[in-house]
């Protein structure tokens, strides 16, 4: 039994090109963060990456990546030794983890894990909530301020700054609900019942 304040937590973001009709959605950015108690924030990478999909209007209009910034981006399998360095052994963090753990098939057989879905995790903790998407969420408890000062010149849809986002959102959750000392499986499967019972209502 691990408790939460002996984990290092990696977060990780992807940014897509879209998905057009019948293709498959290809990643075009990615971002690596790492937090642990005490030692707070570390770690940061951040890339562009190379794809032959075409980036779709919508998912342009969201992040602003375009073919400009993907000229000599490498391929996402190229990053393999970072992703090992910053994500082997820490317990994997994203906010709406679909998207992340999908794109990580590119690793066959990766072992990342285990992970821990901030957009569950705060569903559970504040299920009153009409909006759970990490933009609110950090608006609403007063988190963006120090989001900025941790990735200075970067926002909301910029890789890095989202999965730096779900972090500190989780070091929020750990603090507000007193739960360094709990286990970390206590975070991975959280109960989001009461959410569902708001939703309904």
């Amino acid at each position: 039994m691990t408790l939460v304040r002996h984990c290092r937590f990696s977060a990780i973001d992807f940014e897509s090109a879209g998905a057009a009709r019948g293709k498959t959605d290809s990643p075009v950015q990615v971002g690596l963060a790492s937090w642990a108690l005490p030692d707070g924030h570390a770690d940061p990478f951040v890339s562009y990456l190379q794809t032959d999909s075409p980036i779709q209007w919508s998912a342009r209009k969201v992040h602003g990546i375009g073919p400009e910034q993907l000229k000599d981006a490498p391929a996402l399998l190229m990053l393999w030794p970072e992703f090992r360095k910053r994500m082997a052994g820490a317990v994997v963090v994203a906010h709406g983890k679909g998207t992340e753990k999908r794109f990580l098939r590119a690793f066959p057989g990766h072992g990342f894990g285990p992970w821990i879905d901030t957009l569950l995790l705060a569903r559970a903790a504040w299920p009153h909530l009409a909006d759970h998407s990490l933009g609110a969420l950090c608006e609403s408890h007063g988190l963006t301020n120090a989001i900025h000062t941790l990735v200075p010149e970067k926002s909301w849809h910029d890789a890095l700054f989202d999965a730096v986002a779900s972090l500190v959102l989780l070091a929020y959750v750990v603090e507000s609900h007193d739960l360094a000392d709990h286990p970390v499986e206590s975070l991975l499967q959280p109960d989001t019942s009461r959410w569902h019972q708001f939703k309904r209502s």
